[in-house]
């Protein structure tokens, strides 16, 4: 069973548009992607501080180290990317006004928005 953050815009907000933007279901848990990719996962999901910051580290962490100590210190940031990339995720949601609304426990996806239109059909009637 998986977890799910929902993420919706606050109940009672007016949106600018006039129209309530739909809301975001966001795995939680260990995200495999930026592990692999790092800083590219970022830049894809525009979260510019976050790439600038983990090249850096990487930079600093190959130009540094020494041989032996930098493919374990690679690894370790690496690591840090895949736990906390959804919770980067969650921070940029936030800083554009979509703050967590719930959890939902579901095995996929799709199941998952099913059972958010069962618990909170207020938050599903704001979808296109």
């Amino acid at each position: 069973m998986r977890l799910y953050t929902v993420h919706a815009e606050r109940p009672g907000s007016v949106p600018v548009t006039g129209r309530a933007r739909p809301p975001v279901l966001l795995r939680e848990g260990f995200s495999i992607y930026p592990f692999m990719f790092g800083f590219l996962w970022f830049l894809a999901k525009r979260l510019w501080w976050e790439a600038a910051a983990m090249l850096a580290l990487a930079a600093a962490i190959l130009l540094l180290l020494p041989e032996p100590a930098d493919g374990v210190a690679l690894l370790a940031l690496h690591l840090l990317a895949g736990f906390e990339a959804r919770d980067r995720l969650r921070a940029r949601l936030a800083r554009r006004g979509l703050v967590e609304q719930g959890v939902v426990a579901a095995p996929d996806l799709d199941l998952a928005w099913f059972r958010l239109a069962q618990q909170r059909p207020d938050l599903v009637r704001a979808m296109p």
